[in-house]
């Protein structure tokens, strides 16, 4: 067909978007209100970092890199989905399959790998206080972002391009909402098993070793200010429950994707809303929340529309 390769599937039908009327319109409600706040949420945490002087510190730097993935992750299947949903044909091109899967694998690796630096950020903030600004220094930060984005591209492109080569010629018909990394792979006309395997081993050792990795670094964290007195550990705790929220939510459906890579359809999707709608959403509203940097610089930003109005 003269794409990416010698497959002679030209679109995929995507099933689980063939419903009744009225649960399109709620799935549409939903979907809409879901990337809005995606969207709002995450750019306005951008906006914050950037504009207030005030938070130009590494952990709104990684922060602020974090909403930016959040916001590219969401945009790579949901305004396809709420598109879909008001067509009566469900379909993706093979391509725009293709680079659906390519996006998503890259955008969710690089924020597999930054929340890494973010939990070794915490550790020094909490661990180091006096020697934190010298650890932590410009040229630190950003070799962070980037070895998070050169990781997240080369273990995208390792399996996007193992993939790309598999032959589709048989059944175009998914039951997803959009291009299953693990659903894709079943419809190859090969032996699926054993490529399945391998793309589970590389994934799931990555989201599993990742997700430990996090969870010990901030158990550490905990454990040790402890020791000290109960005052910190509070404060410690209260910091860190932020990232920790962050990493249970993000990391739960991967770990699932990969361990159980054929879950129950209805599983299937719940984990999706979850992965691409409900986290990226939650992300800005949690570190909002719970953060009183980010309080004061939305005061002092209402300060300021509120005295140019007067001028």
């Amino acid at each position: 067909m003269g794409g990416l390769n010698d497959s002679v599937i030209m679109e995929i039908v995507l099933l689980a978007l063939s419903c009744s009327w009225e649960k399109k319109l709620f799935l549409i409600l939903i979907c809409s209100l879901l990337y809005l706040g995606v969207i709002l949420g995450n750019l306005f945490i951008l906006f914050l970092v950037i504009f207030d002087s005030h938070l130009h510190s590494p952990m709104y730097f990684l922060l602020a890199n974090l909403s930016l993935i959040d916001v590219g992750l969401s945009s790579t299947t949901v305004p396809k989905i709420i598109k879909d949903l008001l067509h009566e044909y469900k379909v993706i091109s093979f391509q725009g399959c293709m680079t659906q899967i390519c996006f998503i694998l890259i955008m969710g690796g690089v924020e597999m790998v930054l929340l890494i630096p973010m939990a070794f950020d915490r550790c020094t903030a909490i661990h180091k206080p006096l020697h934190y600004l010298k650890i932590m220094n410009p040229k630190i930060y950003i070799s962070f972002v980037i070895t998070g984005w050169v990781t997240g591209v080369i273990h995208a492109m390792s399996q996007f391009l193992f993939v790309i080569k598999l032959p589709f010629c048989g059944p175009n018909k998914v039951d997803t909402f959009y291009c299953d990394f693990p659903k894709i792979i079943k419809l190859a006309c090969t032996d699926a098993a054993k490529f399945e395997f391998i793309v589970a081993a590389n994934s799931g050792f990555m989201s599993m070793g990742t997700f430990f990795l996090l969870i010990l670094s901030y158990s550490f964290i905990l454990i040790t200010v402890r020791k000290h007195s109960s005052g910190e550990l509070s404060k410690a705790f209260v910091t860190l429950s932020a990232h920790i929220t962050v990493v249970l939510l993000f990391f739960t459906p991967c770990m699932f994707l990969y361990v159980w890579p054929s879950p129950p359809p209805s599983i299937d999707k719940n984990l999706f809303i979850v992965d691409f709608a409900i986290t990226p959403v939650l992300n800005p509203a949690i570190y909002t929340l719970r953060n009183k940097d980010i309080k004061v610089a939305i005061k002092r930003l209402c300060k300021k529309i509120s005295y140019s109005r007067l001028c």
